[in-house]
């Protein structure tokens, strides 16, 4: 099969953030038994070695700028909206959005070069037309709806800007009905967010594909490093990981260390914003910016904290948490897509939502070691028999093939 798959991240390294991870290792997987041309965009932060490495990957590998987002002030922020409400295309799909990319994608469905298109990420659907269901598959591999994200920090009070989301909102909902109406197949990473997806077009084939971890970036921990040492892992400069360490830091780590004075807390991943940054001015804080090996932390870490309170879809960091063996305590969203508890199902992590919840099952796991090695081995468990790339590779074929 001749896949085109498009992607406005560029995808390499796959540990740069969640986008990047998801779409590389499903196109390194496609591309062991299809004939893959990524088309993709070059930020500034991309090297040459990192090109050559990646296009070692594909057949053929089309890059492209990727165009400079301006601000522009209040009155570029209002021609920005106004052209949302009359156009419907969101200003951040619109902002690195192509031309010269599109003139490559329309040449190749009009020279039968492709059987497929996938678009990696929700924001490449600008691309696609929706007469070419009719000549080829077309797929928007959907991360997360933009809309349910949205609904949910206003319905929650994290929303960043309430009064901009609250006018983006009717605005998200159009967009998302038009959008996933052009496309032969959806693919989300939850089943909450299929279902989501599911009331924007009745008629749209969804299917849930979750994400993996790669097991050579996530080994599995030799041993229980005791202590008080919590830590978050994620990229930093993300809405929903600044709203989860802030809320980590500020409230919910200052009630463990009455209890335990000793406790710890690293802040793990690539560009923290001066919000993020200003934290390890807290007692016992450590921001790291990126760092060579997620693992390694992860792996002096007693319990790794993901108490998110937005964003749909499935989390790589709790993926990759449990895979490195690393106890883990998180919220309903944080576990999106996972079974861990209930009746039946082996405790796999321990679910907390409010401060006081966080506060019990952080102390509950420095007090019982066993308890610790129980949610370690289950989680590790879990991982290797569900969340691998390669199972989520076969079932991205399938959809594919199907």
């Amino acid at each position: 099969m001749k896949i085109l798959m498009l992607s406005s991240t560029f995808p390499y390294p796959p540990n740069r953030g969640g986008t990047q991870v998801r779409t590389f290792n499903l196109l390194k997987f496609l591309s062991q038994k299809h004939s893959v041309t990524l088309v993709t965009q070059r930020s500034p932060d991309v090297n040459d070695s990192e090109v050559d490495s990646l296009r070692s990957y594909v057949e053929k590998l089309a890059i492209f700028p990727r165009p400079q987002e301006f601000d522009g002030g209040t009155l570029a922020k209002l021609r920005r909206f106004s052209n949302f409400v009359i156009e419907g295309t969101p200003p951040s799909v619109l902002s690195i959005y192509s031309p010269e990319m599109q003139k490559l994608v329309d040449e190749f469905v009009a020279t039968d070069q492709c059987d497929a298109i996938t678009c990696e990420h929700s924001v490449n659907e600008i691309y696609i037309r929706p007469q070419w269901q009719e000549k080829v598959k077309t797929l928007v591999n959907v991360h997360s709806s933009v809309y349910g994200t949205c609904r949910q920090q206003l319905e929650t009070g994290t929303a960043e800007k309430p009064l901009r989301d609250r006018l983006n909102l009717p605005l998200l909902l159009r967009y998302e009905k038009r959008y996933c109406s052009k496309f032969s197949c959806i693919v989300a990473t939850t089943k909450e967010d299929g279902k989501q997806l599911q009331e924007f077009n009745p008629n749209s084939q969804i299917s849930v594909i979750p994400n993996g971890v790669d097991f050579s970036q996530f080994p599995y921990r030799s041993a229980d490093p005791g202590g008080k040492q919590l830590i978050f892992v994620g990229a930093m400069d993300n809405f929903p990981n600044i709203d989860a360490v802030r809320f980590l830091t500020l409230e919910i780590l200052p009630k463990i260390q009455e209890r335990y004075p000793d406790t710890t807390l690293a802040l793990v991943g690539a560009r923290p914003v001066p919000q993020v940054q200003e934290l390890s001015t807290c007692r016992g804080v450590k921001v790291t910016g990126r760092v060579p090996s997620m693992a390694e932390y992860l792996h002096q870490a007693t319990i790794c904290v993901i108490p998110m309170r937005t964003g749909f879809g499935i989390k790589n960091k709790t993926l990759e948490a449990m895979a490195a063996g690393t106890p883990v305590v998180a919220s309903n969203r944080g576990l999106e897509g996972l079974a861990v508890d209930g009746t039946g199902t082996p405790v796999r992590a321990l679910r907390a939502n409010q401060v006081e919840e966080y506060v019990e099952a952080i102390s509950r796991l420095f007090e019982d070691e066993q308890l610790r090695h129980k949610l370690s081995e289950n989680g590790r468990s879990l991982i290797e028999s569900e969340y691998t790339w390669e199972v989520q590779g076969q079932r991205y074929e399938r959809v594919l093939l199907g």
